[in-house]
């Protein structure tokens, strides 16, 4: 059975709730909550979650837009992302449809159509999506002064991006949707608005777009319109004005389009009244002509009396049914099912009962109906059974799909990893692992996948992953199951099939995915894939267990290269290693995702200046209340190729500290290798700097070098993308690769890192000192500054001093301290100032 799902019905009217639960309590997935009053609804939803909200619009002192704006709001027990579906009394679309996305309302549907609410209801919940009441707008605006005080009226109302160029903006609104685009169109900067006026237009003509001038040119206004700016507003002007001619054209194509619909629905109206009389006297009819089946049966069960409805129901003449038993025209496996139902009622159970059956059409097709029977006895006490048959056809198939839905993959039609979980969990029940019984567990994964999203984009990635699934199903039993657990994983469990038959077929999977050639435009090309297989026995049946089992294998698959199946053993050298990265990486993902995090700066001092040049910003995880440090995680992190989660929750709590803290006057971040590659990175990091309003300048990016010269073009090419951003650049543990200085040439950073294991034992090693001072000459020719690791004595930092190194970082220093300690610490600093100032000569 479907774990059910926590459904809420708000509605004022006890008629209505009961006919949205009897339309919906068929499907028998939904725990059902009914109230009447929003604020009772509230007070439950403070106390609990529920999966999904059902609600009328007249619930109450809180009406339903705004009882949904509490949902939205974050502020209740159930999370702000709850699924909700409005039924309103009156319903216009575009009108209902504008103000549901305001109100952060998934679905409208009117109380009419109740037919379609399951249908409904499966759309929503595959597209469950978090919901924001505020309208994305882009603002373009070079200044963040100026930008802070148009921001400021609009907040409210608005989710805002602000970007300080035109290429920005263009890049920000290819990337994501706004409902309104707004510039300053003065005359310093007509030209360069003009432009970009007409390249939006030119991606979406009915982009809503308001120019701020300062001209009062009545031509230059009507010239700005005729282009196609929806408003503008002369400078100087009122904050609040700005506010409601920005609220007006964003929704100005949601009311044209509404107020047509509405002036639709009144002349829909008045022809309705025009053609009452004939609608009427047409419904009278139609009620004479019932399409419900009506029957009566004798105490033998035989059928006594049927209306005409039987005919076109069934395809069987009224004639040829009377006096035969109504199981006759049910499907096998329901003829049991009726039969009883109607012993239990002639024996004396319960007098009135329904059940759904199936009835074998004459055409030789399957309907389902609704049988509802009922014990009627006369004044001679004889008992006959009446009996209403309706078609319920279109409500089965509908709950069909809303429970295809909750247990299949949407993309690819497999079953999902939730179906996943259920049946490995049943098959490795004691009934399903008899000593004489054996299934067998395989988990895939795809081999480098990630290249054809990156390269192909992840439509055509789509397009493999069905591709992928179509070769599933070809080259695996009916008898077994196949799922999609993730974004390129697969499960497969084969039902009673030993460990050499289960290697056989992963074998062929492998096979026949490395033969398949997938098209993509006019280039065709090849992937592979990499297996895990265990056994599931009666010695080896935790489900649990199981599933580690399978991933330590594939992870095995994959180490020793790929386009392989490894099949699980205890005595297998890498599992104790293997599995304990797996497990600790899983463990560092949900703290990351959780922003379990801990960061600390070290200064980074400045020799000429004898001050504090910066903060390195180094992260330590939380978990069970220990801090863990880098040289900890990061290996794990590399093995589930999550590195860029990592980078994306440092940079976007480094840069709000960096807000909140002044004394963090510029920060380095230090980026793997992976992500230093991700299309992700620069947009990620535009995004945050405009969110808290931090200067790029303020950010230095940090990579290695041997992570750097191994794609030296992509390196180049991704330092000028920061680099025009305004954030610095700075080569780490510089001198480790040490193949070659013209690459330093190549690379456009503003700082070089010497490797602390030089600088550690440079005063001991002549060749040490000679490669500090070497990396320092070249940093300083190339007009790069130098920076030196582990300064961990007084006697390295005065060396340094001296040799010309510009910055230091290092335990004599400064120790790496959490945030709070930052301000004491260079209070600490600047007491001691005059002891950094001197050379050793002078001491």
């Amino acid at each position: 059975m479907v774990n059910q799902l926590k459904l809420l019905i708000l509605n004022a009217s006890s008629a209505e709730r009961g006919t949205i639960r009897a339309t919906l309590e068929k499907l028998n997935v939904f725990e059902f909550i009914e109230v009447s009053d929003s604020q009772q609804a509230l007070k439950i939803l403070k106390k609990q979650a529920v999966n999904i909200i059902i609600t009328g619009l007249d619930v109450g002192k809180i009406d339903g837009w705004r009882f949904s704006r509490m949902i939205r709001s974050g502020l209740l027990n159930t999370p702000k992302n709850t699924p909700i579906l409005l039924i309103p009394p009156i319903y216009c679309e575009r009108i209902a449809e504008t103000t549901a996305r305001s109100y952060g309302i998934d679905a409208v549907l009117p109380f009419e159509r109740q037919d379609m609410l399951p249908q409904v209801l499966a759309s929503v919940l595959a597209n469950h999506l978090e919901k924001s009441s505020r309208l994305n707008l882009l603002l373009l605006e070079p200044t963040n002064t100026k930008a802070n005080e148009i921001s400021k009226p609009l907040l409210l109302n608005f989710s805002i991006t602000h970007v300080t160029s035109s290429q920005a903006a263009l890049n920000a609104y290819n990337q994501q949707q706004f409902a309104i685009v707004l510039l300053d169109a003065t005359a310093a900067r007509a030209e360069e608005s003009s432009v970009l006026v007409s390249e939006i237009l030119q991606h979406n003509p009915m982009q809503a777009i308001v120019t701020i001038i300062d001209s009062d040119d009545a031509d230059y206004a009507e010239q700005l319109l005729l282009s196609g700016v929806t408003d503008f507003i002369r400078a100087p002007y009122d904050p609040p004005f700005l506010n409601k001619v920005c609220d007006h054209a964003a929704r100005r194509e949601d009311f044209m389009v509404s107020y047509a619909e509405f002036a639709n629905k009144v002349e829909q109206l008045s022809i309705s009244e025009v053609r009452y009389r004939d609608l009427f006297s047409a419904h009278q009819r139609i009620l004479l002509h019932l399409n419900t089946v009506v029957l009566e049966l004798d105490q033998q069960g035989l059928i006594r009396f049927i209306n005409p409805a039987w005919e076109a129901l069934s395809g069987f003449g009224v004639k040829s049914t009377l006096q035969q038993q109504l199981t006759n025209f049910c499907i096998a496996e329901c003829q049991v099912k009726l039969q009883a139902t109607i012993d239990d009622i002639l024996c004396g159970g319960e007098y009135k009962q329904q059940v759904e059956i199936r009835l074998q059409h004459k055409n030789g097709s399957q309907i389902w109906v609704e049988c509802r029977l009922q014990l009627i006895q006369n004044s001679h006490n004889n008992a006959t059974i009446t009996a209403t048959i309706d078609n319920i056809h279109e409500r089965k198939q509908a709950e069909l799909q809303l429970r295809h839905l909750a247990l299949h993959d949407t993309l690819t039609g497999l079953h999902n990893r939730y179906y996943f979980d259920q049946q490995l969990n049943r098959i490795c029940q004691p009934q399903h692992t008899h000593s004489d019984i054996e299934h067998a567990l395989i988990y895939i994964d795809l081999d480098h996948f990630k290249i054809i999203n990156d390269s192909k984009g992840h439509q055509q990635g789509d397009i493999v992953l069905k591709e992928v699934a179509q070769l599933f199903i070809t080259n695996i039993s009916t008898e077994h199951l196949v799922f999609r657990v993730g974004g390129d994983e697969f499960a497969v469990i084969l039902k009673h099939t030993n460990l050499l038959d289960a290697h056989l077929i992963a074998e062929g999977i492998c096979n026949a995915i490395e033969q398949n050639q997938f098209k993509s435009e006019e280039q065709i090309y090849s992937i592979s894939c990499s297996i895990g297989l265990t056994q599931i026995t009666e010695k080896n049946c935790d489900p649990s267990e199981c599933l580690k089992q399978a991933d330590i294998a594939l992870y095995i698959a994959k180490n020793l290269g790929r386009n392989l199946v490894h099949c699980y053993a205890k005595q297998d050298a890498h599992n104790n290693t293997l599995q304990t990265g797996l497990e600790w990486g899983h463990g560092i993902r949900q703290a990351l995702q959780q922003d379990s995090i801990e960061l600390h700066y070290q200064p980074i001092w400045d020799f000429r200046r004898n001050e504090v040049a910066y903060f390195e910003v180094l992260l330590r995880l939380k978990i069970n209340d220990e801090l863990v440090f880098p040289n900890q995680f990061i290996p794990s992190l590399e093995m589930l190729n999550d590195t860029f989660l990592m980078d994306q929750c440092v940079i976007r709590n480094t840069i709000a500290n960096v807000a909140l803290y002044p004394e963090l006057n510029q920060v380095a971040i230090n980026l793997s290798a992976q992500s230093f590659l991700d299309e992700r990175l620069v947009p990620l990091i535009e995004s945050n700097l405009a969110k808290y309003q931090v200067l790029p300048t303020q950010i230095i990016f940090e990579i290695t070098e041997s992570a750097s010269i191994n794609n030296l073009a992509a390196t180049r090419k991704m330092i000028e993308k920061l680099n025009i951003l305004g954030c610095h650049f700075s080569i780490d543990d510089f001198g480790t690769g040490f193949s070659t200085f013209n690459y330093l040439k190549q690379l456009p950073a503003q700082h070089v890192k010497i490797d602390g294991s030089f600088v550690c034992d440079m005063l001991n090693d002549p060749i040490d000192l000679a490669l500090v001072k070497a990396i320092n000459d070249i940093s300083h020719s190339l007009d790069k500054r130098s920076v030196a690791e582990y300064v961990e004595t007084e006697e390295v930092f005065f060396a340094l001093k001296e040799i010309g190194v510009d910055y230091g970082q290092g335990y004599f220093i400064a120790r790496p301290m959490p945030i709070k300690g930052v301000k004491s610490e260079l209070e600490k600093i600047l007491k001691n100032k005059t002891f950094y100032q001197q050379l050793p000569s002078k001491k």
